[in-house]
């Protein structure tokens, strides 16, 4: 007795999926335009950016080379801008989150003017340090882009504020080194001024431009408690 093989082959593959799963980007790729004419070069993964790789904005001429995950800039890379007299910036090297700044990294205003420090959501939060064009540092916490918390501003003159800040103003206690004369002012500051304090001599004999004479003793009977006092209805009024 003969047995007929009627068994048959898996179904042949429908001609889009097979053109479709060929079109896929997959792992390195040349370079790959998108429908505004920018391009990208590098790895990808279930057709999305993932991995090194390369882009380039066709409206601006800027790029950013670094890591990416799911379609987005993820990992450390660096973006290069176009200036207007064409040539080529750096404006920021380091981490990077879904897209934004994030983590550690160094954000250039100018040649000589940047940031070095922590980011997060595409602004400056955390710690970090800030030169600024006219030769002054910034060195402490920020939040969204602002001084904002505990830092030291050193001017160019090396005279320096300690203290804490809040808006990118002096605000809260601090003290006011004025090395150039010889001083020092500590106390209660509130949007930049110093509302209650005491001004003392400090490094006098090292200052530049010493002040004429020193600052005499304090001749109140309780200083301390005239200053807390002072600093209360300060902080009451601005809390």
């Amino acid at each position: 007795m003969s047995y007929s093989n009627n068994r048959q082959g898996p179904p042949p593959e429908q001609l889009w999926k097979s053109w479709d799963r060929k079109a896929r980007k997959q792992d390195f790729h040349a370079t790959i335009y998108s429908s505004d004419g920018s391009q990208y070069k590098g790895e990808w993964k279930n057709d999305k950016k993932h991995g090194k790789g390369i882009y380039i904005w066709k409206s601006t001429g800027d790029f950013y080379e670094g890591d990416f995950a799911n379609d987005m800039r993820t990992g450390f890379g660096t973006l290069t801008i176009k200036t207007i007299d064409g040539k080529f910036q750096r404006q920021y090297a380091g981490g990077w989150k879904n897209n934004m700044k994030h983590g550690y990294g160094n954000l250039f205003f100018s040649d000589n003017e940047y940031y070095e420090g922590e980011f997060y959501a595409d602004k400056r939060n955390g710690w970090g340090r800030m030169f600024y064009a006219d030769g002054s540092t910034y060195e402490g916490q920020w939040l969204d882009d602002k001084r904002h918390g505990t830092g030291m501003l050193r001017l160019v003159n090396d005279n320096r504020y300690e203290g804490e800040w809040r808006d990118n103003k002096k605000h809260g206690h601090g003290k006011f080194f004025y090395v150039t004369r010889g001083q020092l002012m500590e106390g209660l500051w509130v949007d930049d001024i110093c509302k209650a304090g005491q001004m003392k001599d400090f490094g006098r004999d090292q200052a530049i431009l010493p002040t004429p004479y020193p600052i005499p003793d304090l001749s109140l009977a309780q200083p301390d408690q005239v200053l807390a006092e002072a600093e209360a209805t300060f902080s009451a009024a601005d809390g």
